[in-house]
C-alpha cells in the first residue's frame, strides 16, 4: 500500500485556497450560461449490465443546444506533470497513446491493474453552442491507479508514468483512452483529470492550455467497482464522500459526470462532452 502526502491534507488538489477562486469562476460561467439541467439515466450494479449517468454521449456528435457553456474549470492538482508543478512528462517520446495503462520511455515499465476502463472525451466549440467539434485540438489526461497513487509524484510509484497520454482528438471531436477505473483516496471523489490544448503541438509543448477540468463518476459505479479485489481501500474513503460534498464538484457537477455503461468483470466504457 503506498503512502499518499494527500492522505494527510485533505484538501487535496493544491488546497481550499487554491480553488476557492476557481469556484468562482464557475459559478460566474452559471450566472451568465444559465444552469443546463441533463437528466440522469437509471443505473445497474450488475457486471454485465449497462450503467448509465448524466452526460451526453461522446459516441455522437454533440447537438447545439442553448445553454451550452464551457466546462467548468478546475485545479489541475498537485500532480500534473506538466511542467507546472516540477517533471514534465509531455516533452517525453511516448506520451502520446491511446492505451495509458503502462509506464514508457525510461521509467520502471510498471502496468496499472484495475477494473478495465475505456474512456471516450468529445471536444465541442462553446461559442457555437456545442455543435461543432474541434478536429485537431488534443487531451491530456491523467488519474491515481486503483491504490489512490499518482505515477511520478507518490512514493513507491515515482518511477512510472502510467495512467498520463496525450492524444489529438479526430474529426468528431473525439479522443480515446484504454486505462483502468481510478481509486478512492481520502477527500477527494473518484476522478480523471485533464487539459485541453489547441493542437497537438501545444500540448507535447506543455503550453496554451484551452482548459483544464475533471470528470466525475457516479457513485453506483464506483461502489460496484470498489467491491472487487485491490480496490479495498477505496470502500471506507468512498463511504466519506459525496459529489454533493466534494471540494471540486460541490458547486455542480452535471456537465463533469460521465456516461458509464458496462460491468466490472468485462470493464467499463466513460463517455464525456468536453465544451471548450
Amino acid at each position: 500500500m503506498h503512502r499518499h502526502a494527500h492522505d494527510e491534507v485533505h484538501e487535496h488538489d493544491r488546497g481550499l485556497s487554491y480553488d476557492l477562486p476557481v469556484l468562482a469562476r464557475r459559478r460566474m460561467i452559471r450566472l451568465l450560461a444559465g444552469v443546463s439541467l441533463v437528466p440522469l439515466a437509471g443505473c445497474s450494479t450488475d457486471d454485465g449490465a449497462a450503467t448509465s449517468a448524466a452526460t451526453t454521449s461522446g459516441t455522437t456528435s454533440a447537438a447545439a443546444t442553448p445553454d451550452c457553456a464551457p466546462i467548468p474549470e478546475e485545479t489541475a492538482g498537485p500532480y500534473p506533470a506538466d511542467g507546472s508543478n516540477g517533471v514534465n512528462v509531455l516533452k517525453e517520446s511516448g506520451v502520446v497513446r491511446g492505451d495509458i495503462r503502462k509506464s514508457f520511455g525510461d521509467s520502471a515499465g510498471g502496468t496499472a491493474e484495475g477494473v478495465p476502463l475505456t474512456v471516450t472525451l468529445t471536444v465541442v466549440d462553446a461559442a457555437s453552442g456545442c455543435g461543432t467539434p474541434r478536429k485537431g485540438a488534443a487531451v491530456y489526461v491523467w488519474h491515481c491507479d486503483r491504490e489512490g497513487a499518482y505515477s511520478l509524484y507518490t512514493e513507491g510509484v515515482t518511477d512510472e508514468n502510467y495512467l498520463r497520454g496525450v492524444q489529438e482528438t479526430d474529426e468528431k471531436g473525439q479522443v480515446t483512452f484504454t486505462s483502468v477505473f481510478p481509486g478512492c483516496y481520502p477527500g477527494r471523489w473518484p476522478h480523471i483529470h485533464f487539459e485541453v490544448y489547441g493542437s497537438l503541438a501545444d500540448a507535447t509543448a506543455a503550453t496554451s492550455i484551452t482548459g483544464t477540468s475533471q470528470l466525475a463518476f457516479p457513485k453506483e459505479v464506483c461502489d460496484t467497482v470498489y467491491a472487487t479485489e485491490g480496490y479495498e481501500a477505496s470502500v471506507p474513503n468512498l463511504a466519506d464522500l459525496s459529489l454533493d460534498t466534494d471540494m471540486v464538484f460541490r458547486d455542480g457537477y452535471e456537465r463533469q459526470l460521465a456516461a458509464l455503461e458496462g460491468g466490472a468483470g468485462a470493464g467499463y466504457t466513460a463517455t464525456l462532452t468536453v465544451p471548450v
